[in-house]
């Protein structure tokens, strides 16, 4: 592996329904793989709870955000840091106006699922009219809306 630096302006945007995700780096080598975003979203109505094959680190840096996972809600602000386990029903939601933060996934799947995300779904379109195109990603990826 190399060492990878990346400045702040940098890295590849995926414009999604729930915010822009910014790849920052994705790093594998024998000890394992795990992907870093750097995540900016407005205020929106929350997502429904879905399941996905990796794990996620969600690390507030700016605003507010409620997680919800596996049906308990955590209120995190600056410095918290929730984690969201795979194959366990998750979502957040902007509390305000905009909040920004990283997410860190295991594996090397989470970039690839934002990529096909935001190449099929436009961002906007509300979500009732982007319905069928967001299970088929998510079908592609092995994510599922909860009790889908």
């Amino acid at each position: 592996m190399t060492t990878i630096h990346v400045r702040p302006d940098e890295g590849q945007t995926y414009p999604m329904i729930d915010g822009d995700h910014v790849a920052k780096a994705a790093v594998s080598d024998d000890a394992g793989a795990f992907e870093v975003f750097e995540v900016r979203a407005p205020a929106a109505p929350m997502a429904p709870p879905h399941v996905s094959p990796w794990s996620g680190v969600l690390y507030v840096l700016e605003g507010r955000v409620t997680a919800m996972v596996d049906g308990t809600a955590y209120d995190a602000g600056p410095g918290d840091l929730v984690v969201f386990p795979a194959r366990t029903p998750s979502t957040f939601e902007v509390v305000g106006e905009s909040a920004r933060f990283l997410a860190i996934t295991t594996g090397d799947g989470a970039g690839r699922f934002f990529a096909d995300f935001s190449r099929s779904v436009p961002a906007d379109r509300p979500v009732e009219e982007s319905f069928g195109e967001i299970l088929a990603v998510a079908a592609r990826h092995g994510v599922s809306l909860a009790g889908a």
